[in-house]
């Protein structure tokens, strides 16, 4: 009879020891969601006040000279021009005033603009492109001049090409522009066989200054 009472009694000294175990247990884990909760939150703040930084002008509406880029456009046979001279990678916080229109390379914005296979109506900041191509992206580009029959063909090849991104530029030379960094070309058109070989060649190319660098949760916004 002793016995029993005496295993009853260390039994339910198991359980309560158990029970308060797990009541530790549950205390430990509230603090750590509320923990993870605040650091999340203060995360989200942060964060969206360097978006919306990253995305102003910096107060001002005169454009700033890129004084790191240096050199000028030289023609190749193949009819894509590259750059020689220096592109600057530096990051601002302010309009710049690039020597290219589109610009292929330079300061820019410290976000980049989305650009896996991103197509945008509307004009958007060039400091936020520039930025993409510096990850690899190539940038179509299109004034009023192009045909409504070129621009929905090149739609649909950018929507399929990740690291690729497109945007009308209507103050460009020509009607259909592609952009890398540090390279440039006019295309006749979306059948223009020089559309695909720039693809080809420049999408993530040996260009690139940061390989492998996010084309997603930059931003998506317009000029």
């Amino acid at each position: 009879m002793g016995s029993a009472k005496n295993n009853s009694a260390a039994r339910k000294a198991r359980i309560e020891e158990m029970r308060r175990a797990e009541q530790a247990r549950e205390r430990r884990t509230r603090i750590l969601t509320i923990g993870a909760s605040v650091v999340i939150v203060a995360g989200l703040v942060v964060g969206g006040t360097f978006l919306v930084r990253s995305q102003s002008d910096g107060g001002s509406d005169t454009a700033s000279e890129d004084k790191g880029t240096s050199g000028k456009f030289v023609t190749g046979e193949d009819g894509v021009k590259k750059w020689e001279g220096t592109l600057s990678q530096n990051h601002v916080d302010k309009t710049v005033k690039y020597q290219a229109t589109p610009p292929v390379g330079g300061d820019h914005n410290p976000v980049w603009q989305n650009c896996n296979g991103d197509v945008y109506t509307d004009a958007i900041k060039n400091e936020h492109a520039v930025h993409s191509l510096e990850h690899g992206a190539v940038w179509v580009t299109y004034n009023s001049q192009a045909s409504e029959a070129d621009v929905k063909a090149l739609t649909e090849k950018v929507k399929k090409t990740p690291y690729s991104l497109m945007s009308p530029v209507e103050d460009q030379k020509d009607p259909v522009m592609l952009s890398a960094w540090g390279h440039q070309r006019t295309v006749t058109g979306a059948d223009d066989p020089d559309v695909d070989k720039f693809f080809e060649t420049y999408v993530q190319g040996e260009q690139t200054p940061e390989p492998g660098a996010a084309c997603t949760s930059g931003v998506s916004d317009t000029a």
